[in-house]
Protein backbone atom coordinates (compact mmCIF):
# COMPACT_ATOMS: atom_id res chain seq x y z
CA UNK A 1 0.00 0.00 0.00
CA UNK A 2 3.13 2.21 0.52
CA UNK A 3 4.87 1.65 -2.81
CA UNK A 4 4.62 2.84 -6.33
CA UNK A 5 5.96 0.94 -8.95
CA UNK A 6 8.28 2.76 -11.52
CA UNK A 7 9.22 1.71 -14.76
CA UNK A 8 13.05 2.28 -15.32
CA UNK A 9 15.46 0.36 -18.14
CA UNK A 10 17.16 -2.48 -17.22
CA UNK A 11 20.89 -1.46 -17.01
CA UNK A 12 22.02 -4.81 -18.84
CA UNK A 13 18.98 -5.32 -21.55
CA UNK A 14 17.80 -1.49 -21.69
CA UNK A 15 14.45 -3.18 -21.54
CA UNK A 16 11.80 -0.96 -19.65
CA UNK A 17 10.82 -2.93 -16.09
CA UNK A 18 9.03 -1.81 -13.08
CA UNK A 19 10.38 -1.33 -9.89
CA UNK A 20 9.34 -0.51 -6.63
CA UNK A 21 9.83 2.92 -5.47
CA UNK A 22 11.24 3.14 -2.00
CA UNK A 23 8.83 3.21 0.74
CA UNK A 24 8.21 6.85 2.19
CA UNK A 25 10.33 8.37 4.24
CA UNK A 26 7.68 9.68 6.82
CA UNK A 27 4.39 8.44 7.69
CA UNK A 28 1.91 11.36 6.20
CA UNK A 29 2.04 14.28 3.51
CA UNK A 30 1.07 16.59 2.10
CA UNK A 31 4.02 14.90 -0.61
CA UNK A 32 5.68 16.16 -3.45
CA UNK A 33 5.38 14.19 -6.32
CA UNK A 34 9.10 13.62 -6.70
CA UNK A 35 9.25 11.88 -3.61
CA UNK A 36 7.80 8.71 -2.30
CA UNK A 37 4.00 8.57 -0.86
CA UNK A 38 1.70 5.79 -0.87
CA UNK A 39 -0.62 4.46 -3.77
CA UNK A 40 -4.21 5.83 -2.81
CA UNK A 41 -7.00 6.29 -5.10
CA UNK A 42 -6.42 10.62 -6.29
CA UNK A 43 -7.83 12.48 -8.68
CA UNK A 44 -5.03 13.54 -11.16
CA UNK A 45 -5.76 17.83 -11.37
CA UNK A 46 -2.25 18.38 -13.03
CA UNK A 47 -0.74 20.44 -10.46
CA UNK A 48 -2.55 18.63 -7.80
CA UNK A 49 -3.52 14.92 -7.13
CA UNK A 50 -6.20 14.98 -4.84
CA UNK A 51 -7.39 11.93 -2.61
CA UNK A 52 -10.80 10.92 -3.22
CA UNK A 53 -13.49 9.04 -0.71
CA UNK A 54 -17.24 8.14 -1.45
CA UNK A 55 -19.51 10.91 -0.51
CA UNK A 56 -17.51 13.58 -1.26
CA UNK A 57 -18.21 16.42 -3.72
CA UNK A 58 -15.73 17.59 -5.29
CA UNK A 59 -15.14 21.80 -6.88
CA UNK A 60 -12.75 22.81 -9.93
CA UNK A 61 -12.86 26.87 -8.77
CA UNK A 62 -12.16 28.32 -12.11
CA UNK A 63 -12.64 32.17 -11.34
CA UNK A 64 -11.85 32.94 -14.98
CA UNK A 65 -10.63 30.58 -17.82
CA UNK A 66 -7.63 29.13 -15.54
CA UNK A 67 -8.50 26.45 -13.13
CA UNK A 68 -6.73 27.76 -9.54
CA UNK A 69 -7.59 25.60 -6.68
CA UNK A 70 -10.22 22.37 -6.09
CA UNK A 71 -12.85 22.54 -3.03
CA UNK A 72 -14.39 19.05 -1.45
CA UNK A 73 -17.37 19.15 0.62
CA UNK A 74 -18.21 16.35 2.02
CA UNK A 75 -21.68 16.40 4.90
CA UNK A 76 -21.83 21.00 6.39
CA UNK A 77 -17.83 20.74 6.06
CA UNK A 78 -16.08 22.12 2.66
CA UNK A 79 -12.08 22.11 2.24
CA UNK A 80 -10.38 24.32 -0.42
CA UNK A 81 -6.75 23.89 -1.57
CA UNK A 82 -4.50 25.53 -4.08
CA UNK A 83 -0.48 25.12 -4.56
CA UNK A 84 1.64 27.64 -4.99
CA UNK A 85 5.45 28.48 -6.29
CA UNK A 86 7.68 28.98 -3.68
CA UNK A 87 11.48 29.80 -4.18
CA UNK A 88 14.06 27.20 -3.47
CA UNK A 89 15.13 28.85 -0.14
CA UNK A 90 12.34 29.74 1.72
CA UNK A 91 9.16 28.92 2.63
CA UNK A 92 5.66 31.01 2.20
CA UNK A 93 3.63 30.50 4.59
CA UNK A 94 4.56 32.87 7.28
CA UNK A 95 4.33 35.77 5.24
CA UNK A 96 0.80 34.40 2.74
CA UNK A 97 -0.23 34.08 7.02
CA UNK A 98 0.27 38.03 7.62
CA UNK A 99 -1.36 38.82 4.21
CA UNK A 100 -4.31 36.59 5.14
CA UNK A 101 -4.38 38.45 8.26
CA UNK A 102 -4.19 41.40 7.28
CA UNK A 103 -6.90 40.92 4.90
CA UNK A 104 -9.13 39.32 7.26
CA UNK A 105 -8.66 42.42 9.63
CA UNK A 106 -9.34 44.59 6.24
CA UNK A 107 -12.42 43.44 5.75
CA UNK A 108 -14.04 43.93 9.76
CA UNK A 109 -13.18 40.61 11.31
CA UNK A 110 -10.50 39.35 13.91
CA UNK A 111 -7.83 36.44 13.65
CA UNK A 112 -5.26 34.45 15.67
CA UNK A 113 -2.81 32.22 15.59
CA UNK A 114 -2.61 28.93 16.82
CA UNK A 115 -0.59 25.44 16.75
CA UNK A 116 -2.39 23.07 14.54
CA UNK A 117 -2.35 19.69 12.93
CA UNK A 118 -0.11 21.28 10.57
CA UNK A 119 1.91 23.70 12.18
CA UNK A 120 0.93 27.35 12.50
CA UNK A 121 -2.50 28.01 11.32
CA UNK A 122 -4.58 31.32 11.16
CA UNK A 123 -8.12 30.83 12.63
CA UNK A 124 -10.18 33.53 11.48
CA UNK A 125 -13.67 35.01 11.65
CA UNK A 126 -14.89 36.52 9.01
CA UNK A 127 -17.99 38.91 8.75
CA UNK A 128 -20.92 37.77 6.24
CA UNK A 129 -23.52 39.78 5.95
CA UNK A 130 -26.36 39.40 7.56
CA UNK A 131 -25.24 36.14 9.55
CA UNK A 132 -22.77 37.59 11.81
CA UNK A 133 -19.42 36.08 11.53
CA UNK A 134 -18.04 32.99 10.15
CA UNK A 135 -14.96 30.75 11.36
CA UNK A 136 -12.63 29.65 9.06
CA UNK A 137 -9.25 27.46 9.90
CA UNK A 138 -6.42 29.05 7.27
CA UNK A 139 -3.66 26.31 6.51
CA UNK A 140 -0.26 25.83 5.10
CA UNK A 141 2.52 23.51 4.41
CA UNK A 142 5.86 24.36 2.74
CA UNK A 143 6.85 22.25 0.36
CA UNK A 144 9.93 22.09 -1.69
CA UNK A 145 9.87 24.98 -4.13
CA UNK A 146 5.89 25.12 -3.10
CA UNK A 147 3.17 26.30 -0.82
CA UNK A 148 0.20 23.98 -0.34
CA UNK A 149 -2.80 26.27 0.89
CA UNK A 150 -5.98 24.90 2.82
CA UNK A 151 -8.71 26.22 3.77
CA UNK A 152 -11.31 24.92 6.08
CA UNK A 153 -14.80 26.50 6.23
CA UNK A 154 -18.26 24.66 7.34
CA UNK A 155 -18.28 22.34 10.59
CA UNK A 156 -14.57 21.46 10.32
CA UNK A 157 -13.38 25.53 10.97
CA UNK A 158 -14.74 24.51 15.10
CA UNK A 159 -15.75 20.87 15.32
CA UNK A 160 -12.67 18.47 15.42
CA UNK A 161 -14.28 15.39 14.90
CA UNK A 162 -15.60 16.96 11.37
CA UNK A 163 -11.77 18.46 10.47
CA UNK A 164 -10.29 15.01 11.04
CA UNK A 165 -11.64 13.78 7.51
CA UNK A 166 -10.70 17.00 5.80
CA UNK A 167 -7.21 16.93 7.42
CA UNK A 168 -6.84 13.43 6.19
CA UNK A 169 -7.24 14.61 2.88
CA UNK A 170 -4.93 17.51 3.42
CA UNK A 171 -2.06 14.99 4.64
CA UNK A 172 -2.56 12.67 1.29
CA UNK A 173 -2.51 15.17 -1.45
CA UNK A 174 0.71 15.13 -4.09
CA UNK A 175 2.22 18.56 -5.00
CA UNK A 176 3.38 17.97 -9.13
CA UNK A 177 5.55 21.65 -9.13
CA UNK A 178 6.85 20.71 -12.42
CA UNK A 179 10.44 21.76 -13.17
CA UNK A 180 10.06 25.12 -15.41
CA UNK A 181 10.52 28.48 -13.95
CA UNK A 182 7.63 30.54 -11.54
CA UNK A 183 7.92 33.06 -9.90
CA UNK A 184 6.93 33.07 -6.07
CA UNK A 185 3.02 33.16 -5.35
CA UNK A 186 2.17 32.21 -9.00
CA UNK A 187 -0.11 29.72 -8.67
CA UNK A 188 0.55 25.93 -9.92
CA UNK A 189 -2.18 25.47 -12.63
CA UNK A 190 -4.97 23.01 -12.50
CA UNK A 191 -6.50 20.71 -15.56
CA UNK A 192 -9.62 18.90 -15.33
CA UNK A 193 -9.27 14.90 -14.90
CA UNK A 194 -7.74 12.43 -18.06
CA UNK A 195 -11.71 11.35 -17.59
CA UNK A 196 -13.65 14.23 -17.38
CA UNK A 197 -11.82 15.81 -20.28
CA UNK A 198 -12.74 12.84 -22.32
CA UNK A 199 -16.28 12.50 -21.70
CA UNK A 200 -16.29 16.37 -22.50
CA UNK A 201 -14.53 15.52 -25.95
CA UNK A 202 -17.25 12.70 -26.51
CA UNK A 203 -20.03 14.33 -25.89
CA UNK A 204 -19.18 17.26 -28.12
CA UNK A 205 -18.67 14.69 -31.06
CA UNK A 206 -21.85 13.64 -29.87
CA UNK A 207 -21.04 9.85 -30.71
CA UNK A 208 -23.46 9.14 -27.82
CA UNK A 209 -20.22 8.48 -25.56
CA UNK A 210 -20.00 8.14 -21.83
CA UNK A 211 -22.06 10.85 -20.13
CA UNK A 212 -20.16 14.36 -17.96
CA UNK A 213 -19.81 12.35 -14.87
CA UNK A 214 -17.20 9.61 -14.88
CA UNK A 215 -17.36 9.54 -11.06
CA UNK A 216 -20.73 9.04 -10.83
CA UNK A 217 -20.34 5.93 -7.95
CA UNK A 218 -18.14 8.10 -6.01
CA UNK A 219 -17.12 12.20 -5.85
CA UNK A 220 -18.82 14.29 -8.10
CA UNK A 221 -16.64 16.98 -9.85
CA UNK A 222 -18.22 20.82 -11.00
CA UNK A 223 -16.98 23.59 -11.65
CA UNK A 224 -17.33 26.97 -9.52
CA UNK A 225 -16.60 30.37 -11.24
Amino acid sequence: MFRRRRRQADPETGAAVEREAPAPGRESGPWDADEPYPDHQRIDLGGLRLPVREGFEIRLIVPAEQIVGAAVLVDDSALQVHALAAPRSAGLWDEVRAELAESVKSAGGTTEEREGAFGVELIGRVPVEGQGTQTVRYLGVDGPRWLLHAVLSGQAATDAEAAATLEEVVRDIVVVRGDGPMAPKDTIELRLPPETRQAMEDAQDGDGGPDLDPFRRGPEITETR
